[in-house]
């Protein structure tokens, strides 16, 4: 087991001039699971294939444990990689497979099928152990693939978008088996994905890019409840966190026909005249006539105990950003009809219009 930081680390592709990945600072915890997380070419897979050994790095460096592992090949830095696509042998059966690593660095064949068998009852692959990969379902594939790194015994767990090949209903066991089989093993682990639910759900940490540049890493709750900006606080949450400009007053916040009452310290510094004011959906409750955000009803998503109410400021444009909300969902309002919400006390996020950071703790 061990640690795995990354210090400054940059790669810039030949013919850019923007880094995939700019100055990355991470240190991860022996046994630590850390999800990357962020959309499509943010540089999470990047950044895990520097890792990896499987790009260069063109500033910085990256350590493995106390060991600077920066030139070292990929051969030489005891990780194990879990891909996208399985990249199982086909004509290989689902035992040679996993032990295939194990066969090239000379392990005892006794070893060998020792370390199989037992990933094998792990993973719950004994009865497949003879099959080829063809005669397997794509969660079953998965699941070799992660034996395969097991029976390697590494000191670093690379993962880069497992589950994207599976349904959705197959992605929601796997992600559990995955999250409880590291906690077992306690393996270091960094796994990406540019979903953010999966973030949410199996890491410790989870590392926010965007750009190349890391905006935040921190618990999935802390995240949840303190997004260091605007592009984390509207990335992190589904359905995403309402952001609304809106101008300041004596006192407060402008929001509808109501004042939300703020600490002057908060605000002090801004110069500006609006802030961005967060909420999460759930956070908004429908109140009185003439208090709180006028909100035009364009669709209602009953989901049984709850619904989502998806509209937008009364009298803006139809193309505008849509504000959610979460409400009873035995008492929805109606498509078309002017509800007014406004946000549970302690529960605002409030962010510098031009910066996107977070004012206030």
């Amino acid at each position: 087991m061990a640690t795995v930081t990354f210090d400054n680390a940059s790669r810039i592709y030949p013919g850019t001039e923007r880094p995939a990945v700019d100055s990355l600072n991470i240190e991860i915890a022996d046994g630590e699971f850390l999800v990357l997380v962020g959309p499509s070419g943010c540089g999470k897979s990047t950044s895990l294939r520097m890792l990896a050994g499987l790009e260069e790095i063109d500033a910085g460096r990256i350590l493995i444990g106390d060991r600077d592992v920066t030139n070292v090949p990929p051969k030489d830095r005891d990780i194990a990689m879990v891909f996208q696509n399985y990249a199982l042998y086909p004509h290989m059966t689902v035992a040679q497979n996993m032990g295939f690593a194990l066969k090239i660095a000379g392990t005892p064949k006794d070893e060998i099928r020792k370390r199989v068998e037992e990933a094998a009852k792990i993973l719950d692959l004994t009865e497949y152990l003879d099959r080829k990969p063809k005669a397997l379902s794509g969660g079953q594939r998965q699941r070799v693939a992660m034996g395969r790194a097991i029976v390697r015994s590494p000191q670093v767990f690379l993962m880069d978008e497992p589950l994207s090949n599976l349904d959705a209903k197959l992605r929601v066991s796997t992600r559990t088996q995955i999250a409880s089989l590291q906690r077992r093993l306690g393996v270091t682990t960094v796994y990406v994905t540019h979903d953010q639910t999966e973030a949410m759900t199996m890491g410790d940490r989870v590392a926010v890019l965007k750009d190349g540049v890391l905006q935040q890493v921190d618990t999935p709750r802390r995240m949840y409840d303190h997004p260091n900006n605007v592009f984390v606080a509207g990335f992190i949450g589904s359905p995403a966190m309402n952001l609304i400009d809106q101008p300041l007053s004596e006192g407060g916040v402008n929001f509808g026909g109501s004042l939300l009452p703020v600490d002057r310290s908060t605000l002090s510094g801004t110069g500006q005249s609006t802030v961005t004011v967060g909420v999460r959906p759930e956070d908004l409750e429908l109140t009185g006539e003439g208090q709180g955000l006028p909100v035009e009803v364009d669709v209602v998503e009953e989901l049984g105990a709850d619904a989502y109410v998806y509209g937008r400021l009364a009298g803006s444009d139809p193309s505008a950003k849509p504000i959610i909300a979460r409400v009873d969902g035995r008492r929805p309002p109606m498509k078309g009809e002017t509800v007014h919400f406004m946000p549970k006390q302690g529960h605002v996020h409030l962010f510098d219009v031009e910066s996107g950071k977070r004012l206030g703790d």
